[in-house]
């Protein structure tokens, strides 16, 4: 678990930029210890936590890239097509056991070792085979051409995957190619996560018109999950302070980190606020983001805890912008910024200066052609199908007060988030 002080987040400046609160995180947060070896096949989204060193190189001898003739560059025809007989033939998977003769050509295929002494390759659509079987090569070719040297990809010792790496699918193809079968990678990070709130009740369990059905424990697990956590869902805590207090402390003792959904005010309902600060140390993250706010930090034995909005839009910002870091960190990952693509804004959209603001919107394709994004028509940080009928946010940062249509806009897709 992480072993934190109390006061290690400890702020006492203006309300801070998600920039600084993002650094203070990370700068906070070391690794976990802890790690393991997984087969390859369950290595996807897992944190390297040692750098893979290739054993060989890739490719691992020399071999065509194309179906056709290879020759000696040295026979490659200079001003006008030229004939070769066939000497040979060289399938994939098999051994070239004989050399190429000079101004003759081997018949060689897709992948196929290079024969001895061959170092070019011609494509079989540019060559004009004869009924005897030979072949006339055009001119033009340059030495080499169609043919991958060993090691032209990765050379023997080469660090092709850093430890802090999250794994994807193309990092377990690298892993295969050198042969490797399983990988070393850090344990999991351990998250406890609760929803309070008289007002929520589970999907499934009986509602009262005045209740809500709790969205947020459902939405963060997934998120936690496609970061490759694991989970231990608290469900619902009433709004009673012993309560909330008992649980921080439980959870606190077997986790690497607790999070929470909603009473992190400064209301006389937000219980979550003084059970924290009855167990450990609660720093409220004064952050001008919105939606956002607010998002607190603190930390209980050592554990560190995040407070997350009660309003689902909110929850999901944050959750993308400041507990997605905090994760990261404690992983062992590199970090991953959240880089916005520059598209068109097909909307107009006032802010308050000094603070970072996520517009939901959708990305569409204009009538010239160029992409865009509209802006969802509804504004509230509890509206889900805003987040269901949107592609991403539209990033704006502190120091913009208006956005017009036309204007050039940072746009950051969902899928890019997790």
């Amino acid at each position: 678990m992480a072993q934190l002080s109390d006061d290690c987040f400890a702020f006492g400046g203006s309300m801070m930029t998600v920039d600084e609160t993002v650094a203070l995180i990370t700068a906070r947060l070391q690794p976990l210890a802890g790690i393991e070896a997984v087969p390859l096949a369950e290595a996807d989204g897992r944190i390297l936590a040692a750098d893979l060193v290739a054993p060989m190189p890739l490719p691992p001898f020399a071999n065509s890239a194309v179906d056709g003739y290879a020759i000696r560059s040295a026979d490659l025809p200079q001003e006008n097509e030229r004939r070769f007989s066939v000497s040979g033939r060289v399938q994939a998977g098999s051994r070239s056991n004989e050399d190429v003769p000079p101004g003759e050509a081997a018949r060689i295929f897709t992948g196929a070792p290079m024969p001895g002494g061959a170092d070019t390759v011609f494509m079989q659509e540019d060559v004009r085979v004869e009924p005897d079987g030979a072949v006339l090569l055009p001119a033009g070719l340059k030495p080499g051409a169609n043919m991958r040297p060993a090691g032209e990809d990765v050379a023997t010792g080469a660090i092709v995957l850093r430890s802090g790496r999250r794994l994807r699918p193309q990092d377990i193809a690298m892993a295969a190619a050198l042969g490797q079968v399983e990988l070393t990678v850090r344990r999991p990070v351990r998250v406890a996560i609760f929803s309070t709130g008289n007002e929520i009740v589970a999907p499934g369990a009986e509602r009262a018109s005045s209740q809500l059905f709790d969205s947020n424990r459902f939405m963060l697990m997934a998120m936690l999950r496609r970061l490759g956590c694991a989970v231990s869902d608290l469900n619902i805590l009433p709004d009673d302070r012993d309560a909330i207090a008992a649980t921080l402390r439980a959870a606190a003792r077997d986790h690497d980190l607790v999070l929470t959904s909603g009473g992190v005010s400064t209301g006389e309902a937000d219980f979550v606020k003084d059970a924290v600060e009855g167990t450990g140390r609660m720093v409220f993250w004064r952050i001008a983001i919105k939606p956002g706010r607010p998002v607190a930090m603190g930390v209980i034995d050592g554990t560190p805890l995040i407070g997350l909005p009660g309003n689902p839009v909110a929850s999901f910002v944050t959750f993308a912008h400041v507990a997605r870091p905090a994760i990261l960190a404690l992983a062992g990952a590199e970090p991953e910024a959240t880089v916005a693509t520059p598209v068109r804004a097909a909307f107009a959209y006032r802010k308050k200066l000094g603070r970072r603001e996520y517009v939901r919107a959708s990305l569409c394709r204009a009538a010239d052609g160029t992409l865009e994004v509209q802006k969802f028509p509804r504004e509230g940080a509890g509206l889900l199908s805003s987040l269901v009928d949107t592609d991403g946010l539209v990033e704006l940062g502190e120091d913009v007060v208006a956005v017009a249509p036309g204007d050039t806009v940072g746009f950051i897709p969902y899928a890019s988030l997790f």
